[in-house]
This record gives structure tokens, sequence and C-alpha cells, in this order.
């Protein structure tokens, strides 16, 4: 299945989010903030399948990451999560490097069937 990285600040989303893909059978390689996000995207030379990222983190968010991101992988497909309005209209600046943004909270069968429809896109 699809390389992943869930880059989430809250462990308890974080787990989830992950173990929910897991068991779809993704490769799951989780960060806790931004700035170690961009540091497994660089060690990894941007080879993802997919990035899924909150955006509002402490040191850097998912938007700061997201950008950083894309200006050494271009390629790279993105989704973002947020539980906050104004976050979210912040993510809409970024059309061609966010693919989608997931409202928080979520289910696990809606952060597995956006996944599944994310990498779908691009296959």
């Amino acid at each position: 299945m699809a390389k992943l990285l869930i880059v989430e600040d809250d462990e308890s989303v974080r787990t989830l989010a992950a173990r929910a893909l897991e068991r779809d059978g993704h490769s799951v390689t989780i960060a806790a903030d931004g700035a170690q996000g961009l540091t497994l995207i660089r060690q990894q030379r941007g080879s993802y399948d997919l990035v899924v990222s909150d955006i509002r983190m402490p040191e850097m968010d998912g938007i700061e990451m997201a950008t950083a991101a894309a200006k050494q992988f271009p390629a790279m497909k993105i989704m973002l999560m947020t539980g906050y309005a104004d976050q979210r209209e912040r993510a809409e600046e970024l059309n061609g490097i966010i693919l989608d943004v997931v409202q928080k909270p979520f289910t696990l069968a809606e952060i597995r069937a956006r996944v599944g429809r994310a990498l779908s896109c691009f296959a």
C-alpha cells in the first residue's frame, strides 16, 4: 500500500489516525510537529506517497511545513487537518500544494476514506 507520514502534535489524534491507516495496510511514520515532519520528509527525499498534517502545531505549523516541503519536493501530496475555521481559510491559499483539508474531529472511517480518495487521485 502507501507510505504515509502523519504530523500531529496531539498524541491521541496522531495514534488514532496512524492505527486506522495501518489497518488499511499503509506504512505509517509519525511526527509530533511540523519541524520533525519536515526533517523526516527531507531524510526520505520526499518519498512519502502522502503527508497528512495538522495545521496548528507548536514550533512549525502544518502550513509552514507544507510550503517548505513543496519547494523542495513539488510533486509531494499533502493533506491537512484542522479543528479551526480560520486555519482552514489559511490552507485555501495553498491551492496546488494541498489536496484536501479534513475537519477535526473526524471518525476513523472518514480519515481512512479521505486518505484513500487522495491516494486514488494520483494512482
